[in-house]
């Protein structure tokens, strides 16, 4: 097989097989911005200052190539994940996906582009988590259908069985089976002692009034009695900044730097989303897009005319248009939501301060 592992005990390394394909670690530290490439028999630091490293530490992001046999896998690299679980989900905690090819009911393209992928079912995720009770995790898995793990857990109340003992949730990162999580959405524990100890931990649900200013939270909640809408793709997360002293809304940064008030009542999970090196990865070739259901993205001025308003002409030029979708909309720069505190009185009484744009961002605010 090309795919080799490419992490191995440092007791069992030995030098890299000729026959076999060679499998290389991306490694980049925070410490400095290089990047060393190097067989997996052993590491290289990426400066001669640097000492060598013996053992990867937290702040390590690790890559798998491959070695370039075909130009399809001469730029593919994937994060190594050899915790996840190889087997099959469990049938009962997943569902039938019948594709549209991004069509709805009548028959017209709602999402463009989409259409073909590999044939996969769609695993059921709590993102209500109302049951209370201890959950002990099981095994963490990958799922096709979101960029970041879950995890199987079982109940250990042993009331509870058939199909409500077992659940599928977001992974935090760092959640490895034998972990215990729990969810304090209907209601926290009596004693007042095991309020930091115990229920601020990774993967626990409990809700914002609760947490900790300075927290890192994910699964947000918008609503006291909804589920989780906010800071679920992988290696995403958000902040709890300040609790109002009315004791109704509290603050949460997000991961763009917009700052908004959120309900003290609704809940969310304590930790950062897994995956946190998925952003990381390379594709490799337009072939395994296709494996995951996306068509080839066509440039507008590409098309015909009455296709697309940057269509036609005789050359590869949209003229002297204005940038503009295929709708006819105004894009590159236009705004699609309403605007927060510096748009008109009203507009979205929920955000405190808006993400940073332009000379904002570029000046490196937050």
């Amino acid at each position: 097989m090309l795919c080799v592992r490419a992490l191995r005990t440092f007791a069992s390394l030995g030098a890299p097989s000729s026959s076999r394909a060679l499998t290389h670690v991306f490694r980049t530290t925070n410490a400095t911005n290089s990047i060393a490439r190097t067989y997996a028999t052993h590491f290289a630091s990426g400066s001669k200052n640097e000492p060598k490293a013996t053992s990867l530490d937290v702040d390590t992001n690790v890559f798998k190539t491959y070695k370039p046999v075909s130009p399809g896998i001469r730029h593919l690299r994937r994060p190594i994940n050899d915790h996840l679980y190889q087997g099959k989900p469990v049938r009962l905690l997943t569902a039938c996906l019948r594709k549209h090819g991004g069509r709805n009911s009548h028959g017209r393209i709602t999402v463009r582009f989409r259409g073909g992928g590999h044939k996969r079912r769609v695993r059921l995720i709590d993102f209500m988590r109302t049951e209370p009770g201890e959950y002990d995790v099981i095994r963490i898995e990958y799922d096709p259908g979101r960029s970041a793990h879950i995890a199987l857990i079982k109940a250990r109340d042993a009331n509870v069985e058939g199909k409500a003992k077992w659940k599928y949730i977001l992974a935090t990162e760092g959640m490895r089976p034998g972990d215990v999580v729990q969810s304090y959405r209907m209601g926290m524990p009596e004693t007042t002692g095991m309020l930091r100890t115990r229920t601020v931990r990774p993967g626990n649900v409990l809700p914002i009034r609760f947490i900790p200013t300075g927290t890192v939270i994910h699964c947000v909640a918008l609503l006291p009695t909804g589920r989780a809408l906010l800071v679920r793709s992988a290696g995403s997360f958000a902040q709890v900044v300040h609790h109002d002293e009315s004791g109704r809304y509290s603050h949460v940064r997000l991961q763009s730097g917009e700052i908004r008030q959120v309900l003290q009542d609704c809940c969310a999970t304590i930790g950062r989303v897994s995956n946190l090196n998925w952003k990381g990865r390379k594709i490799g070739k337009a072939g395994r897009n296709r494996w995951l259901g996306w068509r080839p993205r066509v440039r507008g001025v590409a098309m015909n005319a009455k296709d697309h308003p940057h269509g036609g002409g005789r050359g590869k030029s949209k003229s002297n248009k204005h940038p503009v979708s295929v709708w006819g909309w105004a894009t590159k720069g236009k705004r699609t939501r309403k605007p927060g505190p510096k748009g008109p009185k009203n507009s979205n009484k929920m955000v405190i301060r808006e993400r940073p744009r332009g000379k904002e961002k570029r000046a490196g605010g937050s």
